[in-house]
């Protein structure tokens, strides 16, 4: 193995940040002051090696103490964990949250995705740093989605230190976000989590029901609200009961793969390798999506409660939550939630005194898209670089360490609690026959109430805009995200459902309804979409890395210009996105086309 290191030394701060999180180094093979009994054996080796998922982690806790990783940091990390630091260097410089060179330390970074761009996020940029300017201590960086489309246009704010602080402006304004970054500690706080669901407090709501009920913070009251009355009744029906009953609900995926959920969890069940490992994604990057941030925000213990049984289904022990980095609210909620859960005796090694041993553990993700590909995800905690592995093997045969793997999303994993609660045949009585079940939907853009929505598939897309408020003017709606595709205002009797919507020849995907009046620039829409995809692409396979590049240039090429001067670059246009869906190794390449097809073909945007 080849390290590499160089003489640069970690300053006594970059020192503690990592010893925080490793402990004190023991040796001078460590990084720790040289002694005469280094020089006759090394200590760590395998052990040490071991650790190599504690990388991100570590990377995290450089860059919340200074604001960026310097070479004497990264050699430092590098050697408590023995990895080359050429690998760490490529691990921390594939994540849009770290930096690798000198900067302020504090950070603003402001959404320029297609939410807040439609709502005015590139005069908001312009303001804040006419605002700031060069010696303000403040680096402002334009980024993708927030995840805060209900509040667009969106900033947040990062200031380095011990302890990190964060301070989130959304509905920002130039006052507002330069406060933030200026002074988070006297930024005004976020709005409950209540407020991005339009429906609070209707006791119709399945998923959503406790939010803006209940106090997050307290187990004692979720549970006084139907709080693990599921896990009591896993632990009554066993295992394979459990498999059975998610299975006969129907219920399959809701981030937009739609595989069904009970297949996945028996697969892994059945294999005798072990251990078993559970994983809950929870880095919702597709611009438009937040559904999974407000379940965390508003009803954090019903996620601990749907692992757990997720876990006992399965076989698993131990269970990670891969959290977007970008929701400081989230993680400090989820934390507390788990910490709350094991102090209670609902995590650990005897959850309800049943015998089943079962932990949680948070990885924060650092801005990587690619990394809600359930392989890529796997490589991002392990301590690699977040790029998607080619199957098979498929996750429930060699998954997260190479073990048998579930990977659900936090939406799936709460649906599981009222599986249990109500049964499976009242669930899948909810919906449609193909498409059981209720949806969350994350509505923003031209609404006048813009959030989360919770309703049965099959209503229609008319009727969910209409719940929202949608103003005059509509031009197109965007479906799925970033990753989905557009449709017309007189289309807005697609059903949305799995099978609906691919019928009408687009996709559900995770949820995203994005509506757009007509003062929003179609061109530049596609553009900041095909500028999305490009920032994100890992790279891996030639196909997306090319593709992506090359669909950016043709649409920067044609955004001025219709009819016979456009028509070359559209062809190639189709070339590039045929290639990119044919042969990119995951999901990002390959739907990286369809919002710009389809505005192409159904929306005739360069006509």
């Amino acid at each position: 193995m080849d390290l590499h290191f160089g003489d640069s030394k970690p300053t006594d701060e970059e020192r503690a940040a990592v010893d925080a999180l490793l402990g004190p180094a023991q040796s001078a093979w460590e990084g720790a002051d040289r002694t005469d009994a280094d020089l006759r054996w090394a200590r760590g080796g395998r052990e040490a090696r071991d650790r190599r998922d504690l990388l991100l982690p570590g990377l995290h806790a450089l860059n919340d103490r200074v604001g960026w990783i310097s070479e004497g940091a990264l050699d430092y990390l590098c050697r408590r964990l023995t990895v080359p630091p050429a690998e760490a260097y490529g691990v921390a410089t594939f994540y849009a949250m770290f930096s690798v060179r000198p900067r302020p330390a504090t950070v603003l970074h402001v959404c320029t995705d297609l939410a807040c761009a439609a709502a005015g996020a590139a005069g908001l940029c312009a303001g804040v740093e006419a605002r700031l300017g060069p010696g303000s201590g403040v680096a402002v960086e334009r980024g993708p989605c927030l995840g805060l489309c209900e509040r667009a246009p969106a900033a947040l704010a990062v200031r380095a230190g011990d302890p990190v602080r964060t301070a989130v402006s959304a509905p920002a304004a130039v006052e507002t976000a330069v406060l933030a970054a200026t002074a988070p500690d006297s930024a005004p706080q976020e709005p409950p989590p209540a407020l991005a669901v339009p429906q609070a407090g209707d006791p119709s709501l399945t998923l959503l029901r406790r939010v803006g009920v209940v106090d997050p913070s307290s187990l004692d009251d979720y549970r006084a609200h139907g709080g693990y009355a599921a896990l009591r009744r896993a632990f009554a029906l066993g295992p394979a009961g459990v498999i059975r009953e998610v299975t006969d609900s129907g219920l399959v995926g809701r981030g937009g793969a739609a595989f069904p959920t009970g297949r996945k969890w028996q697969a892994t069940a059945s294999q005798p390798d072990r251990p078993h490992y559970l994983v809950c994604n929870a880095d919702e990057s597709e611009p438009g999506t937040f559904k999974d941030r407000v379940l965390m925000e508003g009803d954090p213990y019903a996620l601990v409660e749907a692992m757990t049984v997720a876990a006992y289904a399965i076989g698993a022990h131990t269970g990670y939550i891969y959290l977007r980095g970008e929701y400081p609210r989230a993680i400090h909620r989820m934390q507390y939630a788990v910490d709350q859960a094991r102090a209670r005796g609902l995590l650990g090694d005897d959850v309800l005194g049943q015998g089943f041993a079962f932990d949680i553990e948070i990885r924060r993700g650092a801005g990587a898209y690619v990394c809600g590909e359930e392989t890529a995800l796997f490589n991002s905690i392990e301590g690699h670089r977040g790029e998607p592995r080619s199957k098979p093997p498929f996750p429930v045969e060699k998954g997260l360490f190479g073990k048998p793997t579930v990977e659900n999303n936090v939406e799936t994993l709460v649906n599981v609690l009222p599986i249990l609660t109500m049964g499976a045949p009242a669930y899948a009585a909810i919906g449609t026959a193909r498409s059981t079940g209720p949806k969350l939907y994350c509505v923003s853009g031209s609404v006048e109430r813009p959030g989360v929505y919770e309703l049965p598939f099959g209503v229609t897309l008319g009727g969910l805009l209409e719940r929202a408020g949608v103003r005059p003017g509509l031009r197109a709606v965007l479906l799925g995200g970033a990753a989905g595709g557009f449709v017309r205002p007189d289309e807005l009797g697609i059903p949305l459902t799995f099978e609906g919507t691919r019928e009408a020849g687009t996709t559900l995907g995770s949820g995203v309804v994005m509506a757009f009046d007509d003062t929003v620039p179609l061109p530049r829409l596609l553009l900041r979409i095909a500028e999305f995809f490009r920032d994100e692409s890992c790279g891996q396979c030639v196909p997306c890395r090319v593709g992506t590049v090359r669909q950016e240039e043709a649409l920067r090429r044609i955004a001025d210009r219709t009819g016979a001067a456009a028509a070359g670059d559209i062809a190639l246009l189709r070339d590039v996105g045929r290639a990119m869906r044919d042969a990119s190794i995951c999901g990002l390449g390959q739907t990286a086309w369809n919002a710009v097809e389809s505005a192409i073909d159904r929306l005739g945007a360069y006509e």
